[in-house]
């Protein structure tokens, strides 16, 4: 069996052939069939994750069958198809005996802490674990944590869209906002989706958004179109388009943070937060709860997963690159069956 792994930061992954241990304790061994690949990883690798262990295999959008199990094990069989947290939460603190795992100090997340999702089998801990209703499709479960759930937790729970509010999706067309887009309009939303990418225009109507900006200064193109701005900005880039998502905001709008594709700080006009009562929110990841509903709309025919392109293992640095220069439209996934 391979596995690609970051032996070096800031250097292309390397493939090698891999024995994954038995579970132990609370713990699973699952089998893949897929996975996905998140600008994360491409940050991870750059060095901008201060807390990976190397050598590592990244990866975090995991999913698949359950083929052992350790003696531990209560809530789940073999055969089980289950679907993962990107982390393993440490299921004691005050944020996980309430349900807010994802906030949870002491969680463990794969392709940083722990061997993640760049291979065939992967151990998971049952704290991580959800359980994937039988029509959902192998591509859409990889998702349910990272993509899928996490745009719910920032939309739903952090941001509190309601049907009718008009909703900015900045990086629309990456791997995240196109799902974002997506997950809006199922929730009822009026959707602006923002892009620099003038080929992903026309694809991003079809997916579902009711008004596509572009350019330096979409913000006033929003306000025009709207008359006051959006009730909800949800921020999947970071840097290079914050300000203009903060200032598409109308009067008590809010900002809710989920992307950073640039560490550099962001500059921050107190003014337009304070005299238009605006508020910004960080969101991080998706609990247990967020993944079973966005199986169960999944399930509904609600979402899918927007695919660019499926892929070997061995062709991982190529996707990288991909997504860097922003040629990729979705989730580039890794098809683990194929030679």
């Amino acid at each position: 069996m391979k596995a690609a792994f970051l032996e070096t930061l800031k250097q292309p992954l390397v493939i090698h052939d891999y024995e994954p241990p038995e579970p132990a304790g609370d713990e699973v061994l699952l089998e893949q069939d897929i996975t996905g690949i998140c600008y994360r990883d491409l940050l991870t690798r750059d060095g901008f994750m201060p807390r990976v262990r190397l050598p590592i295999i990244p990866g975090h959008e995991i999913s698949g069958r359950i083929i052992k199990v350790g003696p531990g094990v209560k809530d789940f069989r073999v055969g089980d198809r289950v679907a993962s947290l990107i982390y393993t939460p440490c299921g004691k603190c005050e944020f996980c005996l309430r349900g807010d795992e994802n906030l949870c100090p002491n969680k463990i997340t794969f392709g940083e802490a722990v061997n993640g999702g760049y291979t065939k089998y992967v151990i998971a801990h049952e704290n991580s674990l959800v359980k994937v209703p039988a029509n959902v499709k192998p591509e859409d479960a990889s998702l349910s944590a990272c993509v899928t759930g996490m745009v719910y937790n920032a939309l739903a729970r952090v941001g509190q869209l309601q049907e009718g509010q008009r909703v900015l999706i900045s990086g629309a067309g990456g791997g995240v906002g196109v799902h974002a887009v997506e997950m809006a309009k199922a929730l009822g939303a009026y959707v602006i989706a923002e892009t620099s990418s003038q080929w992903k225009i026309e694809p991003l109507y079809k997916a579902g958004a009711d008004l596509v900006v572009s350019g330096n200064n979409f913000d006033r193109e929003i306000k025009e179109k709207t008359g006051d701005g959006v009730h909800l900005a949800l921020e999947s880039v970071g840097l290079p388009t914050f300000e203009k998502s903060l200032r598409s905001l109308r009067t008590a709008g809010r900002l809710v943070v989920i992307g950073n594709v640039d560490p550099s700080p962001v500059g921050l006009p107190l003014g337009l937060i304070i005299l238009k009562g605006n508020s910004i929110h960080g969101s991080i990841s998706s609990t247990r709860n967020d993944m079973r509903k966005v199986l169960d709309m999944t399930s509904q025919g609600k979402l899918h997963a927007v695919v660019h392109e499926k892929i070997r293992l061995e062709d991982v640095n190529g996707a990288f690159e991909e997504m860097k220069q922003k040629k990729s439209m979705g989730r580039i996934m890794i098809d683990l069956n194929r030679n």
